[in-house]
């Protein structure tokens, strides 16, 4: 066999070279596409992350606001109690007695006189 013999044809040659660019094209394709779906999937995930957030902000926000509620009620409610309570009673005739005697004998102890 010569060495003309053993070199391969020209349309072997080529087509080989069409083997190589065509399985490179395809892989650089294939990149490009898997590029592409990460970042379909990158920007789904930060989409999601973006609804969890906002729904979470919202969740805080509604406590937030019925906690104010509820204290805005309460603080209501006592200063209510505190108003009726205020409020000047007149004393009893015992309770009256009562008190006229508790201050003669702090008078008496105040001044000495133990009688």
């Amino acid at each position: 066999m010569s060495t003309l013999e053993a070199l391969p044809s020209e349309t072997a040659v080529e087509a080989a070279i069409a083997r190589v660019l065509a399985a490179e094209r395809e892989a650089h394709e294939a990149v490009a596409q898997a590029t592409r779906d990460a970042d379909a999937l990158n920007e789904r995930a930060r989409a999601e992350a973006r609804a969890l957030a906002e729904r979470t902000e919202r969740r805080i926000q509604a406590a937030r606001a019925a906690y104010e509620r509820r204290v805005i009620a309460e603080i209501a409610a006592i200063d209510a109690l505190a108003a009726s309570q205020d409020v000047q009673q007149p004393l009893s005739r015992e309770d009256r007695q009562r008190l006229e005697r508790a201050l003669e004998m702090l008078a008496r102890e105040l001044t000495g006189d133990n009688r």
